[in-house]
């Protein structure tokens, strides 16, 4: 047998292929998750004297209608495709040709064609069509709400936002209200929390037997994504799997390098899957066909201790600047390789709120309070600086009324661990 030929025997994943693999559908009541979600929205714009918002991040009108279109594409070509929102009316502006996708969808009252205002839409007359597109959404505005509305804007060209604002609606950022909104959810969303992360579970447990030496990090990566769109997820947003000393500092993006005998794998999932929920969580594996080194076991526990103290602290109604003081205390030779974030919170994205270390709290970091409803987050990742190798861990944890229950269920590594 060649070393090519060779496949790492690994601890048992017996029953990640089976956990609740019902339809994605099946007990989800989806128009009780649309509702819920809408409600939430126009809650905050209440809150915020917000009358109206013109979202079209592709991922908040998800968010707050159920309608999905072309998201990568919309988040590149904005505004392709827009949802006007006020307390009692929704209008999609849906992309050309698109009018029929979200045809049945209880959250809009009305569908229109979108006036794509950018410059690769428009060419040299994008200032005119930023000036019409401006005049027609004021128009409609204050038809809906009233003159001089405040109106909650976000990723529009700088053109567009100008033209609006000289029109006589006041401009707001958008985002306070939406992201919110989106960091409570309700127990019917959380169904379509679990259901994305038992499909990613099932891609990371894929991933996880194809793994042997020779080949390409790309190659091990594609295993995710076939199983996540195989399941009726909707695609992975970063590319970050490397391996060996490409694991060390982190965020070096999946490549073309090949896996070599007796290395570490780091894995962050950032799948946006079923339902367009986020399926984040990181694990590290080893690739044989070799024992662990003591070197690589040590990151990995560090990495471990790490992830499991700061779980045991997170508790509802806590706040952010607390969980700073009482997170784990990172050894000063891992300091400077640190995660950026200690943890995060979790929906449809990556979402608020963002959870910092003590030490870099001074600069960054903002209090609030976490509460339940919320899914957080927990991040590690050690690696000495200037060092062969780091270790990447992370779960998906929900907030509850009495303490906290991990959602992600993919195990550690016993050979690791041990």
């Amino acid at each position: 047998m060649t070393e090519l030929d060779w496949h790492a025997e690994r601890t048992d994943l017996e029953g990640i292929a089976q956990l609740d693999r019902e339809p994605a559908d099946e007990g989800i009541d989806l128009v009780a998750v649309r509702g819920y979600r809408l409600n939430r929205v126009r809650l905050q714009m209440a809150q915020l004297g917000v009358d109206a918002v013109i979202l079209s991040d592709p991922v908040n009108i998800r968010y707050a209608t159920g309608a999905r279109n072309m998201q990568v594409f919309s988040m590149r070509n904005a505004p392709s495709r827009y949802l006007l929102l006020t307390q009692d009316h929704s209008i999609l502006y849906e992309f050309t040709g698109c009018l029929h996708l979200p045809e049945g969808l209880e959250t809009i009252d009305e569908v229109r064609p979108a006036k794509t205002a950018s410059f690769v839409a428009a060419g040299p007359h994008i200032a005119a069509f930023e000036r019409s597109w401006a005049q027609d959404m004021a128009q409609e505005i204050t038809r809906l709400v009233g003159e001089r509305a405040t109106v909650g804007l976000e990723r529009l060209n700088a053109g567009a936002a100008i033209e609006l604002n000289a029109s006589g609606i006041r401009v707001v950022d958008a985002q306070y209200a939406v992201e919110v909104a989106r960091s409570v959810k309700s127990p019917e969303e959380l169904k379509c929390v679990k259901a994305s992360l038992r499909a990613t579970e099932n891609g990371v447990g894929a991933l996880r037997a194809a793994i042997k030496p020779g080949l390409s990090e790309t190659e091990l990566w594609s295993v995710l994504h076939q199983s996540v769109i195989a399941q009726n997820g909707d695609y992975v947003e970063t590319r970050l799997l490397s391996a060996g000393q490409r694991t060390n500092p982190w965020f070096q993006e999946t490549s073309q390098n090949i896996i070599g005998p007796n290395e570490l794998i780091a894995l962050d999932t950032d799948v946006v899957g079923c339902h367009g929920y986020y399926s984040d969580f990181s694990r590290t594996f080893y690739s044989g066909p070799g024992k662990p080194t003591h070197e690589q076991k040590t990151l990995y526990q560090v990495a471990y201790e790490q992830l499991q103290h700061n779980i045991s602290i997170l508790r509802p109604h806590m706040g952010f600047r607390d969980y700073a003081r009482q997170a784990w205390d990172i050894p000063d030779q891992y300091y400077a390789n640190r995660y950026y974030l200690s943890a995060h919170g979790c929906g449809m994205t990556g979402e608020y709120p963002y959870l910092y270390h003590e030490g870099d709290f001074p600069a960054a970091g903002y209090d609030g309070e976490i509460v339940p409803g919320m899914t957080i987050c927990v991040e590690s990742y050690i690696g000495l600086d200037g060092g062969d190798e780091g270790v990447k861990l992370e779960e998906q944890v929900l907030i509850t009324d009495t303490g906290t229950e991990v959602l992600s269920r993919f195990p550690f590594e016993e050979e690791l661990l041990t």
